[in-house]
């Protein structure tokens, strides 16, 4: 279960702290266990300082805690704040990337089902689509629309996502796919041959909806294989 400490201060030094948890991801590299550390000022009240550190689980926290870097910069830290900081351990129950949850359904809905009309309530009114493969490297919902579907009824393919990293507003994904080319592609008929590729898309996210896309995706490769390019 992931787990979450809390380090709550005061502090009248909060760029001196900053800069002090610059040495501590410094002394720390290939040691800490901890995967996420953030650390926040009050914007009601700029003495308050706040940091939260994610780690895998309780036990790698502690694990974290007894490192004799992570004890030294604890102390110098102490030295910096109006008094003892206080710790707060939350067990986290539920942790749910909603930005990462809106592009797994795009895909899912619009490549593993087909549903291209799924477009209009998933991508906002002035989504752009960036591809390479495509007749433009920016187009809209309707103009993308007629092209994957070509892609779709050519391959009636099935994708297999690996991963997913959000960062801000944007989720970048990785996939592989399968299928079978049983409908005309770019002016070349079905060939009957079975396809299979790799990616990545890059997705914008705004107000809860898609706003923008980058893809990557191996067509070298899949010509290849459709034989319309020696391999």
């Amino acid at each position: 279960m992931t787990f979450v400490q809390v380090i709550d201060c005061r502090t009248q030094q909060a760029d001196a702290l900053n800069k002090l948890m610059d040495n501590w991801v410094e002394a720390t590299r290939g040691k800490r266990t901890a995967t996420h550390s953030i650390v926040a000022k009050d914007r009601s009240d700029s003495a308050h300082v706040v940091e939260i550190v994610e780690f895998p689980s309780y036990e790698e926290a502690m694990r974290n805690s007894n490192l004799p870097e992570t004890d030294r910069i604890y102390q110098q830290m102490v030295e910096l704040c109006d008094g003892e900081p206080s710790f707060t351990d939350l067990d986290v129950i539920r942790d749910e990337q909603l930005n990462k949850a809106l592009a797994r359904d795009f895909l899912e809905t619009m490549v593993n089902r087909g549903d291209l009309e799924a477009a209009y309530q998933l991508c906002t009114a002035d989504y752009r689509e960036h591809d390479p493969s495509l007749s433009s490297y920016d187009l809209s919902v309707d103009e993308v629309k007629p092209e994957n579907k070509e892609i779709l009824d050519a391959f009636q393919p099935q994708m297999t996502l690996h991963s997913l990293i959000a960062e801000g507003d944007e989720v970048c994904v990785r996939f592989s796919f399968r299928g079978r080319h049983v409908a005309a592609y770019q002016g070349l008929e079905a060939t009957g041959r079975d396809v299979a590729g790799t990616g990545h898309a890059t997705f914008r996210c705004s107000g809860g909806r898609l706003a923008e896309s980058w893809w990557n995706v191996d067509d070298l490769g899949l010509m290849k294989q459709l034989g319309a390019v020696e391999a």
